[in-house]
């Protein structure tokens, strides 16, 4: 084990209770983001929780400049959410859609955004258009090009790394073809930030949503949004914009933030605000690059190790491919496999045919267990999930 592992297993306390290889669903957090929750929390019981914000103003003003500086933005553009679904649904209710416009997304979306869209259909008559995947998986752009040149598209949203999946999707191309055809593009990097380095303007996307607790090691019911210059130069604005978005100038007439902020609710929980940059500020120092390439080469050395178990069946698709380890063990369901798993020390999480109907359709599986370790996990960590469940497929 080298010296930068032991050190950040060292400053993440959950490693010496469990071998935590669910990531993708919420990350074990490091000391510093604890340590920022526990503090502000002992504040706001000393002074009480307005005067505790008060004080903390500028460390709070600080978290813009880390979120921002992870993924290549600036602090203007940014505004802090609940989750990377909140801030889905902030981008979406800023587009007064009608009758016959049109949304294009990717067959692999995240479930929550699958749901909003058939409610969207249903409530207001937008149309939504799922672009085909290239022949090894993953969104085809020259595909979400067609549909723009032959629709009335209003957006495009795509899922960069699937709930269900260790796909990584080529989120760049689309946003160059919607540049090309002045098409507002969004996406959703809930499972790509913390393991993917991002940069907004090589994307150029107009929105683009995270969550602070999966890979970027960060607190539950916290993320941020970035929306572009572009979008704030627009107007866009959500639908029931917070008085921390916008101000109410006169009887008849309010005006929004001219920055992201107009994307934000008032109340915050600020211990979670400051975790948040906490976990920012960690995984810059780490360095994205870093933790990619360490936790991609785990989930390599997993897959690969899963390939030789007789009854188990990888179901990862695409060119690239992320640190998401997807796998059918036959004659299991993967709820019982996970349940089975914790009682042995071990986390993980399953995938379930609903998240994902049509790739589960696809890959003719009803769930799928989902692996996925991050940079502090270790090779011994990977052994001993692959002698379990090599265990377990033996027992069906």
């Amino acid at each position: 084990m080298t010296d930068d592992v032991l050190r950040w297993r060292h400053d993440t306390p959950g490693c010496g209770h469990r071998n935590h290889l669910n990531n993708a669903g919420a990350a074990l957090m490091p000391l510093p983001v604890l340590n920022a929750m526990k503090d502000h929390l002992d504040l706001e019981s000393l002074t009480g929780g307005y005067e505790a914000a008060a004080n903390r103003a500028e460390a709070i003003t600080a978290v813009y400049d880390e979120i921002a500086g992870l993924v290549g933005g600036a602090p203007r553009n940014m505004a802090v959410v609940a989750s990377a679904t909140a801030g889905f649904v902030q981008t979406i209710s800023s587009f007064d859609l009608r009758p016959g416009d049109a949304i294009v997304t990717s067959r692999c979306d995240y479930t929550s955004y699958q749901i909003h869209y058939l409610s969207l259909a249903e409530r207001q008559g937008v149309i939504v258009h799922h672009a085909p995947d290239l022949p090894d998986g993953g969104i085809d752009p020259d595909a979400v090009r067609d549909l723009l040149r032959r629709h009335r598209c209003r957006l495009v949203h795509v899922s960069w790394v699937p709930t269900n999946s260790g796909l990584v999707q080529d989120v760049a191309s689309v946003g160059a073809v919607c540049s090309e055809l002045g098409v507002p593009f969004a996406v959703d990097a809930c499972q790509a930030v913390g393991q993917l380095p991002i940069n907004v303007a090589s994307l150029g996307c107009d929105y683009l949503a995270v969550t602070g607790r999966k890979f970027l090691r960060g607190p539950r019911g916290i993320g941020f949004l970035y929306a572009s210059d572009r979008a704030l130069a627009r107007g866009d604005h959500p639908l029931f914009v917070d008085m921390r978005g916008a101000c109410w100038a006169a009887i008849d007439r309010y005006e929004i933030a001219d920055t992201a902020r107009r994307f934000e609710g008032w109340e915050f929980a600020y211990a979670l605000v400051l975790g948040l940059g906490a976990a920012a500020r960690y995984a810059r120092a780490i360095g994205v690059d870093n933790a990619q390439r360490r936790a991609q080469a785990l989930a390599n050395t997993l897959r690969t190790a899963l390939e030789k178990i007789d009854r188990v069946r990888l179901l990862d698709r695409g060119k690239e491919r992320c640190a998401i380890v997807t796998a059918d063990v036959q004659g299991w369901d993967a709820n019982e496999l996970v349940r089975e798993l914790g009682s042995r020390g071990v986390n993980t999480s399953p995938t379930l045919r609903w998240y994902a109907i049509p790739d589960f359709v696809d890959k003719g599986v009803e769930s799928a267990i989902r692996i996925s370790p991050h940079y502090y996990n270790t090779e011994s960590e990977i052994d001993q999930v692959v002698g379990h469940l090599a265990e377990l497929a033996a027992q069906r």
